[in-house]
């Protein structure tokens, strides 16, 4: 397995790895994303294909300092329990530790028993005072 932090430059590779995603990758919002200083992805290779990808926004407050949210983790189920997904949380925990920021979060639902398990084994705490509250917001 390979880790490759993608860049601007290199954002033709998002869109061939557009499988391990939601939805169709945009090129426009690839280079948007990965133009930001404070956003960060990795895709992980097995063999030159692209089977996983952990992506993250660093967030600062005035009073807090900077840490590091990790948007998203995906592993495609073939390639699943073969550490993929607790290489790709460590390099983007090293990534926020090499950028100083302060500590890394996540949420996920509470019935997605393999991400918390991954997230665990990452080492990860749960915090089980939290709620959380969204907003659908029409463009």
């Amino acid at each position: 397995m390979e880790l490759r932090w993608m860049t601007a430059a290199n954002a033709d590779a998002v869109a061939t790895a557009s499988h391990l995603f939601d939805h169709a990758v945009r090129a426009d919002w690839a280079l948007h994303f990965l133009a930001q200083p404070n956003h960060h992805l990795c895709i992980a290779y097995s063999d030159g294909e692209p089977v996983g990808f952990i992506s993250g926004a660093e967030l600062t407050h005035p009073d807090k300092g900077t840490e590091m949210f990790l948007y998203e983790l995906f592993v495609d189920d073939r390639f699943w329990r073969r550490g993929i997904g607790k290489a790709l949380v460590a390099a983007l925990s090293e990534m926020a530790r090499s950028r100083g920021c302060y500590g890394m979060w996540v949420l996920t639902h509470a019935d997605n028993s393999a991400a918390i398990r991954t997230y665990r084994s990452a080492g990860a705490s749960e915090q089980k005072d939290q709620v959380m509250l969204t907003w659908h917001l029409d463009p």
